[in-house]
């Protein structure tokens, strides 16, 4: 079993356990990519497989989980709401090279209001406290990406892996579990606030999907064709998916 498999299995098992989770669709080649990596001597494969949901408030949970055995594990995994609630987006970017881990969690808000803060941030506080003391800041984040991160972002750079497998797994169960609690008591906002919030999501859609430091990674293993398509058609996809509905 890889590193990130029970954090995906543990995330599907509480999704379907507290929502009215269905299926979210995989378009046809990206439910599981197998490349390769290392020397030509010493090749080694890399699989990269995909899950996708959804429930009434969440438009989409995906996640993409790469297993390169020793030489990288991967996971990421997101929430997008759906675009009349004001909710946060879900997001965990759990990397494990040779060299160590990069582990970034939080409840990425859609805006950055007082008001906002104290009905999303506030809550998890004392959670992001009391993990912080033993998963320490990364150091530096790109400027750009700031904006789009809550003062309860989990950014860290653990070198032992038995941190990750106990430490960093307790702190992703406990923000994912705050998270459905925001959920069941989230209450679709008025229909004078849906531009902003789909505004709101266009612009980190576009942001991650610009900069997403898997694409290096990703055409590596698959090419640029695929890689892009990924991208764009699965795991950044509202942008594709309301042009189909103004088509």
């Amino acid at each position: 079993m890889t590193i990130y498999q029970p954090f995906l299995d543990h995330a599907i098992a509480t999704l379907e356990k507290h929502l009215d989770i269905s299926a979210y669709p995989i378009p046809e080649g990206f439910e599981r990519k197998v490349g390769t990596t290392g020397s030509k001597k010493k090749p080694q494969e890399v699989i990269t497989t995909s899950y996708g949901s959804c429930s009434p408030k969440l438009r989409q949970i995906r996640a993409a989980h790469v297993d390169g055995g020793n030489a990288l594990q991967v996971l990421n995994f997101v929430i997008f709401p759906q675009l009349e609630y004001d909710l946060p987006f879900f997001g965990a970017d759990l990397v494990t090279l040779p060299g160590g881990h990069l582990i970034a969690l939080d409840m990425q808000p859609l805006f950055h209001s007082e008001a906002y803060q104290a009905k999303y941030t506030e809550p998890l506080l004392e959670t992001f406290q009391h993990f912080q003391k033993d998963l320490p800041w990364g150091g530096d984040f790109p400027e750009e990406a700031q904006q789009f991160f809550s003062p309860t972002f989990l950014w860290t750079r653990p070198s032992e892996t038995e941190v990750v497998e106990t430490t960093v797994f307790e702190a992703f169960k406990a923000y994912l579990d705050q998270y459905i609690e925001f959920v069941k008591a989230a209450q679709a906002s008025p229909e004078s606030e849906h531009s902003e919030i789909k505004k709101a999501h266009l612009a980190y859609l576009h942001y991650r999907a610009e900069k997403d430091p898997a694409r290096g990674m990703l055409t590596r293993f698959y090419g640029p064709e695929w890689t892009e398509e990924y991208i764009h058609g699965f795991l950044f996809d509202l942008e594709r998916k309301l042009e189909l509905q103004t088509a």
